[in-house]
């Protein structure tokens, strides 16, 4: 099983490897790329809300708009800041 690794938890990035495979991704690729270690991300870089906010694009809903009800406030799953990574969609 592949899963998102958080090298600096502090920062916010998200460094991952996850297999996107069918449902509207580009056939083949790699998006980004890491150093000669391949231990940091250097390049393409996806925040966990970028992530999610692609996985809904996906699955046609939209981020922006999908809320839900804790301590009687309204929140998106991708906060204020996930973007649609339009790199891997075919």
């Amino acid at each position: 099983m592949i899963s998102p690794v958080v090298r600096h938890p502090g920062n916010g990035a998200v460094e991952s490897r996850f297999p996107w495979a069918g449902g509207g991704v580009k056939r083949g690729f790699i998006y980004g790329a890491t150093d000669e270690f391949g231990y940091h991300a250097i390049e393409n870089r996806m925040h966990i809300h970028d992530f999610h906010a692609t996985v809904l694009y996906l699955l046609g809903i939209d981020h922006e708009k999908l809320t839900y009800r804790y301590g009687a406030r309204n929140f998106r799953l991708t906060d204020v800041a996930g973007k649609v990574a339009h790199g891997i969609i075919a």
